[in-house]
């Protein structure tokens, strides 16, 4: 083999004979290993020169003349890279099992996160719904994904001046995502005031109401009282929509789509909120609270308002629900957070909240079922998770505690208690 051929003993000389030892013992490891004729090291002597069949020399020419020189040295690369290619072994190192493990993980924690998607995606063309802090956060994706199911819309924000290019470009948003209409009243929560020309101009608009979405709401918001005399977590968060639902009331009732609904949208840091005083001083009104302790007793006041409200509203008339978006990042509601101050603080929390908070889009989706949903015809009193029924803390369930504040809070805002009834 390899060239070597065999010479009768008495013909080969000593140092003839080792030589054709070694030469037998090289030929014989490369079989071993399974090596081609013209792979690994050459042999030290010259070797026999082997013909090739005319055949395969045609070939060869053939291949080399149909390649043009100038190719030459990039065709060269590609057999280069396709040799590196053919040998890479992915399994020689951990790396790609780490990246791998990272991004599943990674997707992982971030579906979970995210929620549920609302279960039902019927439509309700003409349907009029109202939203409060409907140009931004989650508001606005309410807007948007009740767009695409052709409702008809009233944005209730703030400063419509101060905004008026960015909320007229919402309008026109919406319009396109297939809206029945969209309209853009002004409603700072702030001022009572403010909630009752609302109320007014939107039923002078709509006599019939068939959805009331209380989606505004204040966080972290600096110590202080509104011009109304309240604390601003309390008038922004409860008392404001708390006056908007008794005023629109009426309008709800006369919607011809069933029963009106109304969803408060809380957060489960009511499972935090304290009252002080409960028989005496259920609104915390001699309490001085702030930040975090003020918007969680605001929460839990809007739980509790929305189950006594759900006792005296007959399910086939008008129906109310509470929700709960979710931890939801890129609202704006951490703006006055101690933690959002810091730019150093910002740039490690952020991906935090990127792994682990919802997206506005994704903490709407429990409110668009509560407004769409058929299923959900005539349920009232109920608080809402990931679009699933959920049940309510121990607080929560108090219903004394919930009549004393319900009564607190009408005569708070200056509302007789037949006015609801």
């Amino acid at each position: 083999p390899d060239g070597f051929a065999l010479r009768p003993p008495e013909l080969v000389t000593s140092g003839q004979r080792s030589l054709s030892l070694s030469r037998a013992l090289f030929v014989w490891r490369r079989i071993e290993r399974r090596e081609p004729p013209d792979s690994g090291p050459r042999c030290p002597w010259p070797q026999p020169r082997r013909s090739r069949p005319r055949s395969a020399v045609r070939r060869a020419s053939s291949q080399q003349s149909s390649v043009p020189t100038r190719f030459a040295p990039t065709m060269a690369l590609v057999d280069e890279i396709k040799g590196a290619l053919a040998e890479a072994d992915p399994f020689a190192s951990w790396w790609p099992f780490v990246v791998a493990a990272i991004v599943f993980i990674v997707g992982t924690v971030r579906a979970y996160m995210g929620g549920q998607p609302c279960p039902n995606t019927n439509t309700i063309p003409g349907r009029v719904v109202v939203v409060t802090g409907a140009c931004g956060g989650i508001g606005s994706e309410v807007c948007r994904e009740l767009a695409r199911r052709n409702a008809h819309l009233v944005l209730a924000c703030r400063n419509p001046e101060q905004q008026q290019q960015q909320q007229q470009n919402l309008l026109v948003e919406l319009r396109r995502l297939g809206a029945s209409g969209a309209e853009l009243l002004a409603l700072d929560l702030a001022s009572l005031d403010s909630v009752r020309r609302f109320a007014g101009q939107l039923l002078t608009r709509h006599r019939a109401i068939d959805a009331l979405v209380n989606c505004a709401g204040v966080i972290f918001h600096p110590a202080g009282t509104t011009t109304d005399g309240f604390e601003p977590h309390l008038q922004c968060n409860f008392l404001a929509h708390l006056l908007l639902t008794q005023l629109l009331l009426p309008g709800l009732a006369r919607s011809s789509h069933g029963p009106g609904r109304i969803v408060n949208v809380v957060a489960h840091g009511y499972t935090a909120g304290r009252i002080a005083h409960p028989d005496g001083d259920p609104l915390n009104l001699r309490q001085r609270l702030a930040g975090r302790d003020a918007f969680a007793h605001s929460k839990l006041a809007i739980v509790l308002a929305s189950r006594a409200l759900a006792q005296r509203l007959p399910p086939a008339s008008t129906t109310i629900n509470c929700c709960t978006p979710g931890l939801v990042r890129g609202t704006g509601h951490l703006r006055h957070s101690p933690i959002m101050r810091a730019l150093f603080a910002r740039i490690l929390t952020y991906p935090w909240m990127w792994l682990f908070m919802k997206s506005p889009a994704q903490g709407a989706q429990t409110i668009v079922r509560l407004v769409t949903d058929p299923a959900l015809h005539g349920h009232t009193g109920g608080l809402y998770n990931d679009c699933e029924l959920v049940e309510l803390a121990e607080q929560a369930k108090d219903e004394q505690l919930a009549e004393r504040l319900y009564r607190a809070a009408l005569e708070a805002i200056g509302l007789p208690e037949e006015s609801s009834k």
